[in-house]
């Protein structure tokens, strides 16, 4: 394993750019490497020596970034769900003024599902969040982010393309959105077909936010 590589004296005239850019080499390399250990085993079950040896890095790498393992764990929640949200913003903006409600879903699916290890990395941080209150805040905010970007879009939209009353408005569509992608996600980790999930979720979907609700045939 290397340690994380320190400024070389005398070269150039800005180390500290250098080590920041370096830190931020290692620090992504030590998420990516927990997210995979996260995924294969469980957070309960890794240890900081494990992460390390997954990037290559010694345990002075891992300190020079994150205090603890929670604090390294956060951190790729955070990451992971910001970029999301952002997605899924993105997907929802490029209809222009309407909104096209079949190809919104098509490209928010593509985005929302993802994969089974982020899955398995995200129910691990739900599982935490329900007996203790500051992952539940942390947890709660992005739920929140991403049917603030949905609401947003929906409202947005306006009479072009409003969804079924029956709702209560773009805010209550936003997390019928959220919940229908918890449901079909479950049984995603228990049958991982992710093409059949992403298919029964663009139908559910489909029908939560046109006029009716009807499953299309």
């Amino acid at each position: 394993m290397e340690p994380e590589p320190e400024p070389e004296p005398g070269q150039g005239q800005d180390p500290p750019r250098r080590v920041t850019r370096r830190r931020g080499r290692t620090r992504a390399r030590l998420l990516d490497a927990a997210f995979a250990v996260f995924a294969a085993k469980g957070f309960g079950r890794v240890t900081i020596e494990e992460v390390c040896e997954a990037a290559g890095f010694t345990r002075g790498a891992f300190y020079s970034n994150f205090a603890t393992l929670d604090e390294l764990f956060f951190a790729l929640y955070r990451e992971r769900a910001d970029l999301i949200a952002a997605q899924v913003a993105d997907a929802l903006a490029q209809d222009g003024p309407g909104l096209d409600v079949p190809a919104a879903v098509d490209r928010v699916t593509e985005v929302l599902l993802l994969d089974v290890d982020w899955l398995l990395v995200k129910t691990d941080f739900l599982v935490r969040a329900a007996r203790e209150p500051a992952v539940a805040r942390a947890l709660l905010d992005h739920r929140a982010r991403l049917r603030e970007a949905i609401a947003d879009r929906l409202t947005r939209a306006g009479g072009r393309t409003a969804p079924p009353a029956v709702l209560g408005g773009a805010d209550g569509a936003a997390r019928a959105v959220v919940a229908a992608y918890d449901g079909v996600t479950a049984q995603l980790l228990l049958d991982r077909d992710v093409e059949a999930a992403r298919a029964w979720l663009g139908r559910l979907l489909t029908a939560l936010l046109t006029d009716g609700g009807h499953l299309p045939a």
